[in-house]
């Protein structure tokens, strides 16, 4: 038990501590040799610890007594035992039975003992008082069996049934009443003064507490019929006496005690199938279960009385090992310890005295650190905490939860912090209390998981610095992120989903429902990886400070993506990606107000606030729009009804702002996606019932709205047929929507399981299958020039593009698809087919590489398209083209870059020079020492750019000037002179700051690059450069260009100081003589 294995071991000899040998007092060892006597088993019996019998003990008592009164030296314990038998003048001999005669020989040897141990240990000497082990092992043990007997004879007998364990076999004395009653306060009363002296009260109550108890609670508390001969000042001091080894004892194992001595309940479970059977128990009175009912409420409001109680009723179970996990496992008993300490005592004044006093210690038991006992009490913590929260709400809110998440609500921009009075770097919660909260409020919340509406609501006034305490974990090395991950996921879930849109709308600034950290205070990584909310720095520069805000704000909506990535499954995040498009029709439509009534200049400041917030606003949800377009995989839509949600979001973003503008483009694709959706589900993709088709008769009114206002003609009859075919269910269907159905899902209508775009397996193109062939009536914006150019063929032009690839060449019939793709309206379409034929060049495809002049126009159109991903797509084919073909395609290139198709403007064929631009360097790349032969014509290019009127192409074609250099290995030859005179006459004379940025940046390349070597390949214009970069640093007015300048400068002068002043290298040489 758990008092025995706190009592110091015993040594093996009587040796002190200090290692010197010590021999007992005269006196002391005349007791112990007398306890021994009375102890000694019959002759025949040998065993350790042999067992003890009445007759046996009374045959030992008389031998005892005979030495006693006639052997010499034994006068001094006849008189000590005579005193104690007058104190006690039961446990005098008699003609009692033998069990109660051999009863009270061991109390009264042992009384004697404890007077021997109290007079040494009171004695004025320089030798250490005795104690447990100042006995031997052979009278240590000798002790512990005379305490055992004298409890098991002198009281076990005397107590009635149901009262301590009684052992088997025992028989009820045949004493009258009175001197049952006599006898047993005598046995209780020496028994509890035994146990005021620590050498023998360790060893008597960590074995005999239980009966110990069970008899002075009989004495102070019971029947008048079991107490009869006891006065009742004998009464009160056996009360006494119980209340005082109550509160001396390990309290875990008092608690064990009584819980023993109240029995079992009244309707106990029965046996558990192939367990063993106990025997039946003789019911504990009513009276005795009142009392240990008391006592127990008593031990529970002591100091740390919770553990008290939890460890005694868990510990019975097994404390390490597989007991700990089994008795984890039990979690009837957790239930039924937590039903316990949630229930308040009949002692405590007050219900919320009692929260007051116990809630702490509760909210204790989550920071047990030994590990094998952490997982039950962690279990019976939060088991106590949810049924307080349930019967007693707002009790439990301010005595538990409030407690719990008090270092959260300090780091809240609610909590009352006087900031101003505090200097910089302040720490305001600390690692520790941070750290531990986040851990406590996993265990209770997400590991409790009980979803109540006081859990959920007390979670959400935290649940803002939960996530930027998320935020902060994953853009640091912390334990924390996983937590915070799981606590925010715990909560997304188990809220109504009305309520977990509103939260993740609050975490990015869209709505108040969340409280957001302190304005003035931030998060900083702590020592031991977790983090601390601390004051924050302030900043001069405002720059800075908006930098750190932007960064923040992007920083939580990449978060808020990564968390919705998690939710997918659940459906949480379809239904926020269509509440943020809802957000943006209403963006639209506030567009459209802003532009009919501007804000005067003379408002007044609360309407420019307005203003602006309502721009902020908007930005935050475009933001949050994009990156969920970028970051969320297409699994995002679970249901037909989340798709209904999409589309009804999309046109009705189209009925209220039409696409026109700059970003029509973009708004026609999106709406031909979202009716594609809506065809393809129609078409068969989806299998409809009857509950889908309810769902998308939503979509109805909208059709029909857009089919009348929208102004392109081929939109307003896809809708007008998606109308009748949801009326219809799919009953009827129109040609539109096959053709719609067959963009999205990548076939053409007819061709049954044809692969996407009819690409061969054998062209392993993973593009083809996004690649959809042209559709006459899909896109509202398809051109018609270009179908037409395509039904014919003709010789190319020798100035302006050739034309497109005709249907009737030599070509296969899935490599003409590809080519025919290739101009598709839909530039997803025509971006996947140019990946395909780049992917057909890069794997040497025959029939593709014969077609290169053919793919060389197909990919020089493409490069002048406005989309980035179909213009990059072109560029990537011409760049593997010329890697394959350099002699016939570089020429081409390079005549383009020097002079653009007539017919352009000049803001248009600067942008596609510069995208030509592009394609030469990847060429360059690509070709590696290879692209000397080309070097003369590749500079004059770049050379001829850089006197372009386009100010950007004038820096782009300097930019890549500087990285040929790069890849030439600076080996510029006779042209050097030209190289240089160009950019000193664009240094000095060049309108745009940009342009003479670029221009310096070259000549910081070529010194760089040529280190040492600059004085030999720039010998004849290093003078030059020089004077250039003076006047640079000294009437340049931009502040790059300076800069960089300056490093020109900077690294001159290394080259040249290690040109004068070579490094000096110590060596010794050793010359053999002939």
């Amino acid at each position: 038990m758990a008092a025995l294995r706190r009592a110091p071991p015993l040594p093996v000899g009587p040796k002190m501590a200090g290692g010197a040998e010590r021999l007992p007092e005269p006196e002391l060892e005349r007791v112990l040799e007398a306890l021994e006597l009375l102890l000694q088993s019959p002759p025949g019996e040998a065993s350790a610890e042999p067992a003890l019998h009445p007759d046996t003990l009374l045959s030992n008592a008389t031998a005892l007594e005979e030495r006693l009164r006639g052997a010499p030296g034994w006068a001094a314990l006849r008189g000590l035992r005579e005193a104690v038998l007058r104190r006690f003048p039961a446990l005098c001999p008699g003609a009692a039975e033998p069990a109660w005669a051999a009863a009270s020989e061991l109390l009264a040897l042992l009384l004697c003992l404890k007077h021997r141990l109290a007079a040494v240990a009171a004695s004025p000497s320089s030798v250490p008082p005795p104690g447990p082990a100042a006995l031997s092992l052979a009278q240590g043990r000798a002790v512990r069996r005379a305490l055992g007997a004298a409890a098991g004879l002198g009281l076990a007998p005397l107590l009635p049934p149901g009262l301590g364990r009684r052992p088997a076999g025992l028989p009820r004395p045949a004493a009258p009443p009175a001197a049952r009653g006599a006898r047993l306060r005598a046995a209780a009363a020496a028994l509890a003064e035994l146990a005021a002296l620590p050498e023998l009260g360790t060893p008597l109550l960590a074995r005999h507490l239980g009966l110990l108890l069970a008899s002075l609670a009989l004495l102070g508390h019971g029947p008048a019929e079991h107490t009869q001969g006891v006065s009742e000042a004998e009464r009160a001091q056996c009360r006494e006496a119980l209340q005082d080894i109550l509160d001396r004892v390990y309290q875990p194992l008092a608690v064990q005690e009584l819980l023993i001595l109240q029995g079992r309940p009244k309707q106990s479970p029965p046996p558990s199938p192939g367990g063993e059977t106990k025997p039946a128990l003789v019911r504990t009175p009513a009276w005795l279960r009142r009392l240990c009912g008391q006592l127990l409420s008593e031990r529970l409001l002591r100091p740390n009385g919770v553990q008290a109680v939890v460890r005694g009723i868990m510990e019975g179970t097994g404390a390490g090992g597989a007991g700990a996990e089994a008795a984890a496992v039990d979690w009837r008993k957790c239930d039924a310890v937590a039903k316990v300490l949630a229930s308040c005592p009949q002692q405590c004044l007050s219900l919320e005295d009692y929260y007051g006093l116990v809630c702490p210690q509760i909210l204790g038991l989550l920071h047990i650190q030994d590990k094998q006992t952490a997982r039950q009490f962690q279990r019976v913590a939060t088991t106590t905490l949810l049924t307080m929260a349930k019967e007693h709400p707002q009790l439990a809110e301010k005595h538990l939860l409030q407690p719990l998440l008090a270092p959260l609500l300090r780091c809240s921009e609610t909590a009352e912090l006087a900031v101003e009075d505090l200097s910089a770097g302040t720490v305001l919660v600390t690692e520790a209390e941070l750290g531990s909260c986040v851990e406590d409020v996993l265990k209770v919340y997400v590991v409790g998981n009980d979803s109540s509406s006081l859990l959920l609501g007390s979670l959400q006034s935290v649940l803002g610095v939960v996530f930027s305490l998320y935020s902060f974990a994953k853009q640091n090395v912390s334990y924390l992120r996983s937590p915070c991950q799981e606590i925010l996921l715990w909560f997304l879930e188990k809220s109504e989903r009305e309520v977990s849109l509103a939260v993740l709308e609050g975490f990015v600034g869209l709505n108040s429902s969340v409280h957001t950290l302190h304005p003035q205070c931030q998060f900083r990584a702590g020592s031991e990886g977790g983090a601390v909310f601390a004051v924050e720095e302030t900043s001069s520069d405002e720059d800075e400070a908006l930098y750190q805000k932007v960064s923040s704000e992007q920083c939580h909506v990449e978060n808020l993506v990564e968390l919705l990535s998690h939710c997918q499954k659940s459906g949480l995040a379809g239904d926020f990606f269509i509440r943020c498009l809802k957000a943006l029709t209403r963006v639209a439509a506030d567009d459209e107000t802003d532009l009919n009534s501007a804000v005067v200049p003379g408002g007044s400041f609360l309407e420019l606030e307005q203003y602006h917030t309502r721009q902020k606003k908007k930005l935050l949800v475009l933001q949050l729009v994009a990156t969920l377009c970028e970051n969320i995989s297409d699994t995002i839509f679970t249901d037909v009804a989340q798709v209904e949600e999409f589309v009804a979001a999309t046109l009705q973003r189209a009925c209220v702002s039409p696409a026109r503008g700059p970003g029509a483009a973009a708004e026609a694709q999106t709406l031909a996606m979202a009716m594609g959706l809506v065809a393809a589900m129609l078409g068969g993709a989806v299998q409809l019932q009857s509950s889908d088709f309810a769902v998308l008769k939503r979509l109805v009114p909208l059709l029909e709205e857009l089919s009348r206002t929208y102004p392109e003609p081929l939109t307003q009859e896809l809708a007008t047929d998606l109308r009748i075919a949801i009326c219809t269910h799919g009953a009827f269907s129109a040609g539109t929507v096959g053709a719609a159905a067959g963009g999205v899902l990548g076939k053409k209508p007819g061709t049954g399981a044809q692969g996407p775009a009819g690409v061969p397996d054998r062209a392993q193109c993973p593009e083809a299958g996004r690649a959809p062939p042209r559709h006459g009536r899909s896109n509202p914006s398809a051109p018609r020039e270009r179908s037409e150019e395509l039904s014919t063929c003709h010789k190319p032009d020798a100035t302006g593009p050739a034309p497109a690839p005709c249907a009737d060449s030599p070509a296969p019939a899935e490599l003409q698809e590809l080519l025919l793709s290739a101009y598709d309206p839909q530039p997803p379409s025509r971006a996947a087919a140019l990946r395909c034929l780049a992917n057909l060049i890069m794997q040497r495809d025959p029939e593709a590489l014969r077609l290169q002049e053919k793919l060389l126009q197909v990919f020089l159109e493409n490069v002048q398209h406005e989309d980035a991903f179909v213009y990059l797509s072109a560029i990537q084919g011409i760049a593997l083209l010329s890697s394959e073909y350099p002699e016939q395609i570089l020429p081409v290139l390079l005549a383009r870059y020097r002079c653009p198709g007539q017919g352009t403007e000049d803001a248009a064929a600067a942008i596609t020079r510069m995208k030509l631009g592009e394609v030469l360097m990847r060429v360059t790349r690509a070709l590696g020492d290879m692209v000397f032969k080309h070097r003369e014509p590749l500079i004059q290019a770049f050379l001829q750019g850089a006197r372009d009127p386009d100010s950007a192409l004038r820096a782009s074609s300097l930019s890549n000037l500087g990285e040929l250099c790069q890849h030439l290995g600076f080996q510029l030859g006779s042209i050097i002179q030209e190289v240089t005179s160009c950019l000193t006459a664009i240094t000095k004379t060049d309108p745009k700051a940009e342009v003479r940025r670029a221009a310096v940046h070259v000549v910081v390349v070529l010194l760089r690059g040529l280190s040492e070597k600059a004085t030999e390949v720039l010998r004849d214009v290093l003078r030059d450069l020089y004077r250039l970069l003076k006047h640079v640093v000294v009437a340049e007015p931009d502040g790059a260009t300076v800069l960089h300048a300056q490093l020109a400068l900077e690294e001159l002068d290394m080259v040249m100081r290690r040109v004068l002043f070579p490094q000096q290298i110590l060596e010794k040489k050793i010359v053999v003589l002939p």
